[in-house]
């Protein structure tokens, strides 16, 4: 844990080889700079944003979501296998192949937890250049925290004195506390959690139907790793209850858009949506009815991610005890927006109309 602040300003046609990602809406490359590019090669998924700057905001040229599953098994053998490495590879191909069309400038290709803990990583790494041609760069995890605020603090509401962000990734969880700095909010405290909803689930369940006590041994492992940070906070913020909370990841997205019932997710309805926190705990009781098979039927849920949820909604559950805010704000954006502020802020091109 790190308790120095540190300040974060708050700011159709497709390429090929789409896969079973998402292509954003292309936008007209005449007399445009060429566009930046974001990687985010997560434990569970592997995410691509290209996009130009627009004063305060990102236009997006493309965008690519797969899921990966990269650190599947790695808790139990401590390295990557061979089966998760060779899907990975061929979303990373994707990524390639959308980087060259785009004709990418500047660019950021980041690992995160996977990558960080596995005996192999590193030579995962060097395969990666090596059959892609990509120089992907495992970051420490104050340098996820920070890319993570980066990404979300736009949706910090405007007039907030604090807010706790949190990103439950696949392999670990970043929870920063916010404050007010000015017109733009700091990191005043933060922590990575070595528990994210793959590395949780494989511990505790393996997926699959999940029993009460089982959910109850996953919060009670939460609570115990995210205790030291709560005691920190309580130190200079006393209640420990921020404005409110803005989540960004697959888990708070996901019971947002089962919160609105939605047939099917739509980022437009769930970026940037609110939850109360009495709404959140519901999605969570009701999701822990249903069956595996019913969670993946849910059009918002399916079946990648069916035996990862309830895991994502233990971490959620404990979060939420800790800094009881009224309010959850949903941010379908985070590492990768990060990364392009970041390179777009150091290129004096943020900002400008």
């Amino acid at each position: 844990m790190d308790a120095t602040a540190r300040r974060v300003k708050s700011p159709k046609r497709r390429a090929p080889n789409s896969g079973n990602g998402f292509a954003g809406p292309f936008v007209a490359s005449a007399g445009l700079s060429e566009p930046y590019g974001a990687l985010d090669l997560g434990t569970n998924n592997c995410r691509l944003l290209v996009a130009r700057p627009n004063g305060h905001r990102l236009d997006v040229v493309d965008a690519f979501s797969r899921i990966v599953r990269l650190g599947e098994g790695l808790g139990l053998s401590g390295r990557l296998n061979e089966a998760a490495m060779n899907r990975t590879i061929e979303a990373l191909r994707v990524c390639s192949n959308k980087l060259k069309w785009h004709g990418v400038g500047p660019k950021r290709l980041i690992a995160t937890e996977a990558c960080r803990q596995a005996e192999n990583g590193a030579e995962f790494i060097k395969r990666v250049r090596y059959e892609v041609g990509l120089e992907l760069e495992i970051i420490d995890r104050q340098t996820e925290a920070d890319l993570a605020a980066s990404g979300a603090s736009p949706l910090i509401e405007s007039g907030s004195a604090s807010a706790v962000i949190f990103d439950i990734g696949g392999g670990s969880t970043e929870v920063m506390w916010m404050q007010a700095d000015g017109e733009h909010h700091a990191i005043k405290a933060w922590i990575s959690l070595s528990s994210g909803v793959v590395a949780l689930s494989e511990r505790h369940c393996g997926g699959g139907d999940i029993s009460l006590e089982t959910f109850m041994a996953m919060r009670a492992e939460v609570k115990q790793l995210l205790k030291p940070f709560v005691d920190e906070v309580a130190q200079f913020a006393n209640p420990t209850v921020p404005s409110h909370l803005l989540g960004t990841s697959g888990t708070v997205t996901t019971i947002a858009g089962v919160h609105l019932g939605l047939r099917h997710y739509d980022r437009a309805k769930v970026d940037g949506s609110w939850l109360t926190n009495g709404q959140a705990a519901a999605v969570t009781q009701r999701l822990l009815k249903m069956s595996h098979e019913q969670r993946i039927q849910n059009g918002c849920i399916g079946r990648e991610r069916a035996d990862l949820v309830l895991a994502g909604c233990a971490i959620l559950e404990e979060i939420r005890i800790a800094f009881p805010a009224q309010r959850i704000r949903v941010a379908d954006r985070g590492l990768r927006e990060g990364i392009l502020i970041q390179m777009m802020q150091a290129d004096g091109v943020w900002g400008q109309s």
